[in-house]
């Protein structure tokens, strides 16, 4: 297929859709591991369980069953929201219907979260507010059972295989069954696109400065995001653009589109079967006649040949930080978890700067307290997911450039009119104390905290 076939097809899926005529909208979804305060492994049984309960109290419809007839998805009518579980039965997500206000939002939050931990309770379990299930090796780290999540599993766990490979792949192929995030999505406008993509990447550093929340305790704790680590070196970051940052500056939408041309597809859908094969690039992979594959059959992996066609761009998922969706939305995706009373926070301070963005773009482009030192944005984060800071950054002027940038976040919610602004008040908070959730986490640990409580501490819903 000629490249610009290929490119007229891609602005067609993620393009297009930024430039229709339409209210701006708020979308949040919300991940959180399942605890088991016995110590035990999550009993699935009991998952489903309460799964049937909340789906009874708030009369949501079944969307998605398992190949064992076990729930995985349900849906509200009345406003869109949905409870589902993101790879695993220990991970539990609440996404919602794309709202304009964000306390409505976090009004329903409360009242399911609050039915969940009530439920949870009686078989001495609990949803926390962290980006890595502080039990996870108690837990049966296994996918749901369903065409999808067993196809990404076997891809994760596929790393074994490439041996040839220049880069470092991580032992945690299982990761997507114990870490939980926090992601926003909102509307963009066409002639904003490249923008918003290039002022959000030189934002990624401060975001892991106010929210790191996802520790691997007792093995690295050195890292307060392993987050970015789990993606970036596991088999989704052998195209190195299909994860992470971008590094590199949009002057137009061309470039977006050129870039997206370099990620890669690991897996289509044919005939209600997922089909797995190693990434290939786009441009690479319309211009073969076909491409080998493998599916799940019976217990057994089966070889199969199939021909490219542009349909299989459904499938082209990315893992990037900031991903242009097909909805004409950017999706934020690189914030673990936060504690519970704090979940909104995430979507407060998205929403806030993109009605500052030209502020925003100005600020940070003008930086010389993290940029300006010989590193990129990529490396700066990579820098400020640790607990240590290098000598080159001046700590209290780094946090005194997060007020800067909260306070435009501030702003920017004054301006839309809701109060939402008070839902920021966790990061003055950190930026005050200098700290963030992993960096709290860790001192109450090794301060004697015994960990269940701070399990019970990250679980409180004082919204």
């Amino acid at each position: 297929m000629e490249l610009e076939l290929i490119r007229q097809q891609l602005h067609k899926r993620y393009i297009e859709p930024t430039k229709k005529k339409r209210e701006k909208y708020i979308g949040v979804e919300i991940e959180m591991p399942i605890v088991n305060l016995s110590k035990e492994a999550v009993d699935f049984e009991v998952v489903h369980e309460i799964t049937k309960r909340f789906i009874s109290h708030f009369e949501f419809s079944i969307v998605g069953t398992d190949d064992e007839g076990n729930i995985f998805s349900a849906q509200s009518a009345v406003n869109g929201d949905i409870l589902s579980y993101d790879c695993s039965y220990n991970n539990l997500e609440l996404s919602f219907g794309r709202e304009q206000n964000l306390f409505a939002i976090q009004n329903r939050f409360s009242e399911y979260y609050d039915f969940l931990q009530n439920e949870f309770k009686e078989y001495n379990y609990t949803l926390t507010g962290m980006g890595v299930n502080p039990y996870r090796n108690y837990n049966h780290n296994v996918p749901i059972p369903n065409g999808r999540y067993r196809m990404l599993f076997h891809h994760l766990n596929s790393y074994r295989k490439y041996i040839d490979l220049p880069m470092h792949f991580h032992h945690y192929p299982e990761y997507g069954t114990f870490s939980s995030a926090s992601q926003v999505q909102l509307d963009v406008e066409y002639d904003r696109l490249a923008l918003t993509l290039n002022t959000f990447s030189r934002l990624e550093p401060i975001k892991a400065l106010l929210f790191s929340n996802s520790v691997l305790l007792g093995e690295e704790e050195s890292t307060l995001c392993c987050r970015d680590m789990f993606w970036e070196n596991s088999t989704h970051g052998i195209n190195p653009h299909n994860v992470g940052m971008y590094d590199c500056e949009f002057e137009s939408v061309d470039d977006i589109l050129s870039y997206i041309e370099t990620t890669s597809i690991y897996c289509v859908e044919r005939d209600g079967k997922y089909i797995n094969f190693a990434p290939i690039r786009l441009d690479e992979y319309f211009n073969r006649k076909s491409v080998t594959g493998e599916y799940f059959d019976n217990g057994i992996y089966r070889k199969i040949e199939i021909e490219p066609r542009f349909e299989d761009l459904e499938y082209l998922r990315t893992f990037k930080f900031i991903d242009l969706t097909f909805r004409g939305t950017v999706e934020f995706r690189s914030v673990c978890c936060q504690p519970i009373s704090d979940s909104l926070c995430v979507a407060a301070f998205h929403v806030g700067l993109m009605d500052r963005l030209d502020e925003l773009s100005a600020l940070l482009e003008s930086d010389r307290v993290i940029y300006h030192h010989g590193y990129n944005s990529g490396e700066l984060r990579k820098i400020l997911i640790k607990r240590d800071l290098p000598e080159f950054i001046d700590k209290d002027k780094l946090y005194t450039l997060a007020k800067q940038i909260v306070d435009l976040a501030y702003d920017g919610l004054v301006n839309r009119n809701h109060g939402e602004e008070k839902l920021l008040e966790p990061l003055y908070q950190r930026i005050n104390s200098q700290t963030n959730p992993a960096k709290n986490m860790l001192d109450l640990k090794n301060s004697g905290v015994k960990l269940k409580d701070i399990i019970a501490e990250y679980a409180k819903n004082e919204t």
